[in-house]
């Protein structure tokens, strides 16, 4: 952007930091390493963020990078919702200054009066079966059809996303820039568990690993019917914040920190992401740059973003899910298929997820 005297200052950008605080799973680890690569270009950004929470939002500048400055919405998020499903007030603008693009990184585009509008859009479940969407997020499809409309550019996090949004939102193609998501640098140098973090996380000596949060869209159920259906399959592992199903050959870990989760990726015989749909699925690719093999949905992100690299099985067919599963287990330890996996999961980088993101901006503000 030019300022009044011809020189160009950096673009102001308010970013929705709300999915940084608490246990961050998909959203918000994408939000995290999506804030902290922006903050590296100081030259084109002037990277704030906002929290919408009445309580919480002054954690907010605890967990943003350096040089990123905290704004608060202090509304209960849930109210905030329901106004803006039916209006533009209040106006981010009116706690959080003046900048020139406004990013919802999370489905829902801040009401602004003023500024650009970019909105990531992460996948469509809430279309598919908003049945199971949580009270709290009863307005959201509404939210995301006003978004979409509103908003100068999308960001979706794959292409499969991006032909979905277009078709079923009915928004032009053009207006949608893809922007995947990156690996961290860990994960391309992590080891499987000690035996005193085995020990401490209570984890078996081989097994399947499921990473996430549990929802009804991730497959669960039938991933316990398959893996049942062979008692010679190693034990499931569960990693993830939440509730999920006990019983014989089950193991629950809970939330677990950064490297924690990096070593019991790849100390996993298979990862397993048996989802019903997904837009990105990072856990395939975060299991693939420690070389561990991985079984998920045959559905178009995943698909896209596991570059045939992956035991590929359709949405709820159990027999071939077990297939699979007992074929990864048994995957010869081959050099160049690691060498292969982990070329593919490098590259995606959240340096490269940044700059198209910026780039998103760019065009947002010039079509403001």
């Amino acid at each position: 952007m030019a300022d009044r005297g011809g020189t160009r200052r950096p673009l102001r950008v308010l970013l929705d930091g709300t999915p940084l605080l608490g246990n961050r799973t998909g959203i918000g680890r994408y939000t995290a390493s999506l804030s902290e690569q922006l903050a590296s270009f100081p030259d084109e950004v002037d990277l704030r963020a906002v929290a919408f929470t009445l309580r919480g939002w002054r954690k907010l500048r605890t967990v943003l990078p350096h040089g990123v400055a905290a704004r608060g919405m202090p509304v209960a998020a849930r109210a905030l919702r329901k106004m803006w499903v039916r209006s533009s007030f209040p106006p981010v603008g009116l706690f959080a200054g003046r900048y020139d693009v406004v990013h919802g990184t999370n489905f829902v585009l801040p009401a602004s009066r003023r500024g650009a509008g970019v909105l990531t859009i992460h996948d469509l479940a809430f279309l598919d079966a908003p049945d199971e969407l949580a009270p709290s997020d009863a307005e959201l499809p509404q939210l995301v059809r006003r978004g979409a409309e509103r908003a100068h550019v999308i960001c979706t996090p794959t292409h499969a996303v991006a032909d979905a949004v277009a078709e079923r939102l009915d928004v032009d193609r053009d207006k949608i820039h893809v922007t995947p998501l990156g690996v961290d640098a860990g994960w391309f140098t992590g080891r499987p568990p000690s035996t005193r973090t085995r020990t401490r996380l209570g984890l078996p000596s081989r097994y399947l690993l499921f990473a996430g949060a549990p929802g009804p869209r991730k497959g669960l159920d039938w991933l316990l019917r398959a893996h049942a259906a062979d008692p010679e399959l190693p034990p499931l592992v569960f990693a993830g914040p939440g509730s999920f199903p006990r019983g014989e050959r089950r193991h629950h870990v809970g939330y677990l920190s950064d490297g924690d989760l990096q070593r019991v990726v790849a100390g996993a015989s298979a990862l397993v992401l048996p989802s019903r749909d997904e837009g990105f699925g990072l856990p395939v690719l975060e299991a693939m740059a420690c070389d561990t093999p991985v079984v998920c949905t045959d559905v178009p992100a995943l698909r896209e973003v596991s570059g045939g690299l992956a035991h590929l099985v359709p949405y709820g067919d159990v027999e071939t899910l077990t297939r699979e599963l007992r074929a990864a287990v048994e995957e010869p330890n081959a050099a160049s298929t690691a060498a292969t996996r982990r070329a593919h999961a490098g590259n995606f980088t959240w340096l490269r997820c940044a700059e198209a993101t910026l780039s998103a901006y760019r065009t947002a503000a010039g079509t403001h």
